[in-house]
């Protein structure tokens, strides 16, 4: 079943491959962009299909080999024979994953929100690295991070941060760092060099297109005000910020970073439309939406997924079980990737787990 499965999938790789290279279709850019996207979506399962195909027909020759009258060759198939025994299962287990059903949203841009949790001042530090660390890691990917809204605090960092991320497959990297994040450092404020620990929740939203959520206007109220904060002068002297109300959910999305109160109406209403899709999706999906508030949680210090211990260089995972020697890379965005492809690993394997017992 696997491999029949397989074989059709390298087939429509090929055929991908084919059209690719058709004078017509090259010139239809969005059907070619499309067939493009297909065509290097399944790169990796036909990649990983042909080495197990590989692998079997050399583990089929080292079996042959163990008849050979040559003793040296007897030795030397055994040990082939070995290390391919070891090998296979893990490819194929490998191959079980990729062919998993992909999460519609894996392909979307998302909403990223970041707020500060328990702790303070030290808190929206915290806020502040977190965002610095997915901005640097966006750019190693060629993402594009558009900042919609902001609420920053009096010693730095933000009291909350809210931002637009567009590029390659956003939703399906990012949507493993929802949850509670814990910090564990000495604050430059202290004195006396205790560690403290702080919180910030993060919230990872698909973005919404307009034929999925219908906002009426009659459900909608719509406040404008002055500016606060920083800004150029015209933000504090004009009514330029903008706050929605959706009186239906009583859900509130504030914006007041643009000048201009069109920029900042557009902005909120991209934030309330992730923010309703959200809910529908977790409507839609009860279970999905028990395990995301079980890790956003409240933002209190005994909730979390994960923590980074400064003193000690030291990132934790707690739903995977991972600990990394290099914190300094990974809030530089550097080593990001090496906590993401965890987690992606680890809950693929147990939507796998899951599928198989179902």
């Amino acid at each position: 079943m696997l491999d029949k499965q397989l074989d059709e999938v390298e087939a429509r790789f090929d055929e991908l491959g084919s059209l690719m290279g058709d004078p017509d279709i090259a010139a239809d850019a969005p059907r070619y962009r499309a067939i493009a996207q297909e065509h290097d979506r399944l790169e990796e399962t036909v990649l990983a299909w042909r080495d197990l195909k590989k692998a079997r027909q050399e583990r089929d020759a080292a079996r042959v080999l163990l008849e050979d009258r040559d003793e040296d060759m007897r030795e030397m198939a055994k040990l082939e024979l070995a290390e391919l025994d070891a090998q296979i299962p893990d490819l194929e287990q490998r191959l079980r994953i990729l062919l998993l059903p992909r999460d519609p949203n894996d392909e979307r841009n998302i909403i990223l929100e970041i707020r500060a949790g328990a702790g303070g001042d030290e808190a929206s530090l915290f806020a502040g690295d977190l965002f610095r660390m997915y901005t640097r890691f966006a750019q190693t990917l060629g993402w594009q991070i558009e900042v919609l809204s902001t609420s920053e605090s009096e010693v730095g960092g933000f009291k909350e941060v809210v931002a637009q991320v567009n590029g390659d497959e956003v939703y399906a990297k990012l949507k493993y760092e929802a949850g509670v994040h814990r910090v564990q450092r000495v604050p430059a404020t202290e004195a006396q060099g205790r560690i403290h620990t702080s919180t910030c929740t993060v919230a990872v939203m698909p973005e919404a297109e307009e034929v999925e959520v219908n906002i009426r206007p009659e459900d909608l109220r719509i406040d404008v005000y002055r500016s606060s904060g920083k800004g150029g002068q015209s933000v504090n002297t004009t009514d330029s910020a903008v706050r929605l109300t959706h009186l239906p959910t009583g859900m509130v999305v504030t914006c007041q970073d643009e000048r201009s109160q069109t920029k900042n109406k557009s902005r909120a209403m991209k934030v309330l439309a992730a923010r309703l899709l959200d809910v529908e999706r977790a409507k839609a999906h009860s279970a999905e939406a028990e395990e995301r508030r079980s890790q956003v949680g409240t933002g209190d210090r005994s909730e979390r997924i994960r923590t980074y211990n400064f003193p000690q260089n030291r990132l934790t995972d707690h739903r995977i079980g991972l600990t990394l020697y290099h914190l300094d890379k990974v809030v530089e965005g550097i080593g990001l990737g090496e906590v993401i492809n965890a987690c992606t690993q680890y809950f693929n394997a147990e939507l796998l787990k899951q599928q198989e017992s179902a």
